[in-house]
């Protein structure tokens, strides 16, 4: 886990092991650590979470399969996402983490066509415990900053037209 804090030095073990492994898992991509990391009910609350296709309302990914859809739709959007740990608060029963969330939007993210845009964004993160595993993630980030970077914001979205509507046609590839 890329790290800067020293306040993680302090904090339960066990605790800083999961947020490193559950962190990890967003950077390897590895789907299959999804059943050691969270509950079954796993509750995760994300702006950029779609409305069809995690087993929840839109802004919330429900359970590990919508866990292990949403983690594809992310890393297919940006195939280069990765997740970095600024600063680190934690306890027993869950942890909050300053992050930083980058990637280059190569790939068809929730039907948005590829605009070949770097994102590079902070926010913060809360994860919730239950017996060594997370049952709820909370993400906080700007999402409007987001769209901004990858020019999907007046009047820039203006520029980005052709290329979008090309991608549309080929089927977002």
């Amino acid at each position: 886990m890329a790290s800067q804090n020293t306040r993680a030095s302090t904090a339960p073990a066990a605790s800083v092991e999961l947020v490193e492994a559950y962190v990890e898992m967003w950077n390897t991509r590895d789907s299959s650590a999804i059943e050691e990391l969270v509950t079954d009910w796993f509750v995760m609350y994300d702006p950029a979470a779609p409305e069809e296709g995690v087993a929840g309302p839109k802004g919330e990914v429900h359970g590990r399969e919508g866990l292990r859809q949403f983690l594809e739709g992310v890393t297919t959007g940006y195939p280069d996402f990765e997740v970095e740990v600024l600063d680190l608060f934690a306890d027993e029963a869950g942890a909050m983490y300053e992050v930083r969330l980058t990637g280059t939007h190569e790939g068809n993210l929730n039907g948005l066509p590829p605009t070949g845009r770097r994102m590079d964004v902070r926010g913060v993160s809360k994860l919730t415990f239950d017996d060594g595993r997370v049952t709820e993630h909370r993400v906080y980030f700007d999402t409007r900053e987001v769209m901004e970077q990858l020019g999907m914001t007046f009047p820039a979205v203006l520029f980005q037209l052709p290329k979008l509507l090309l991608g549309a046609v080929r089927g977002g590839r």
